[in-house]
């Protein structure tokens, strides 16, 4: 399967029957990033949580038990 990355528009071919192919055929809001992409974000997150100037905000979920 040929998937386009959606930041530096990179064509690849992955596996026709991988996990990631299954999500990206059923599910379109799923995008595919190429591997050079995710490092270079995960590396630039990573270097702002250390800084301490970016503060991951999360949902506070209670559930309710019956």
């Amino acid at each position: 399967m040929r998937v386009k990355c959606v930041l530096c528009d990179k064509i690849e071919s992955i596996e026709d029957h991988s996990f990631q192919a299954k999500r990206l055929r059923n599910r379109p809001i799923h995008t595919y990033m190429c591997k050079e992409c995710e490092a270079r974000i995960t590396e630039k997150t990573q270097k702002r949580l250390q800084s301490g100037n970016f503060k991951l905000y999360q949902s506070n979920v209670k559930e309710e038990e019956w």
